[in-house]
């Protein structure tokens, strides 16, 4: 049987000045999450992040925004994954994926941290990589000196639209995921042509 997602983190940095920066986007995804389904996120001091929980036929997922830095997520994860006893296989990260432009979203199953500093401490705090992943692609500076500026700036306007509508995607097949049916939301999320900037298109 399929394992459900009891648990879904979106990966960024608190603080007014990160809101728009490319690392937030596993924020982005999170935040629009909460509002489809009306809630609202509240600080919990003992997760180390801001919560809210979606109930959906009988099944209850939380959504998680780590207050720590990106570096520092794995306390934030660990901390609700062990309180509430959710095993890493039915856990869902949505973060930015520089490796993917923007205008892509993918679905992945396990898996390294792919250098991902997020990713590397939930994985370090967890010991083990059994979670999900949602990549929301933010494209990469083409140097790897300047990754970390790049993903600490703003995404253009024609970036961030790429991306919503990436986002807009991956919100459709949600219900697939709530029930643990990751490979049916793969094919579909995966069959999606990809969403270039505007400035890309000829």
């Amino acid at each position: 049987m399929p394992s459900q997602i009891d648990l879904i983190v979106g990966l960024g940095n608190p603080g007014r000045e990160y809101a728009d920066t490319r690392h937030n986007a596993g924020f982005w995804f999170v935040d629009q999450l909460a509002r489809q389904h009306g809630l609202e996120f509240h600080t919990e001091a003992k997760f180390y992040g801001s919560v809210c929980r979606i109930s959906e036929d009988d099944h209850d997922c939380w959504l998680l925004k780590p207050n720590t830095f990106m570096n520092e997520s794995g306390r934030s994860v660990a901390a609700l994954a062990h309180f509430y006893r959710i095993p890493a296989e039915r856990i869902l990260i949505a973060h930015d994926e520089i490796d993917l432009p923007p205008g892509y979203v993918r679905l992945k199953e396990q898996g390294g941290h792919g250098g991902h500093n997020g990713l590397r401490d939930i994985i370090k705090h967890l010991s083990e990589d059994a979670f999900v992943r949602l990549r929301v692609g933010v494209g990469h500076p083409g140097d790897r000196d300047l990754v970390t500026p790049y993903v600490l700036g703003r995404a253009t306007q024609a970036e961030r639209d790429a991306i919503q509508t990436a986002i807009d995607d991956a919100m459709e097949v949600m219900p697939m995921v709530f029930e643990g049916d990751l490979q049916q939301a793969m094919n579909t999320l995966h069959a999606q042509p990809p969403h270039a900037p505007a400035e890309d298109v000829d």
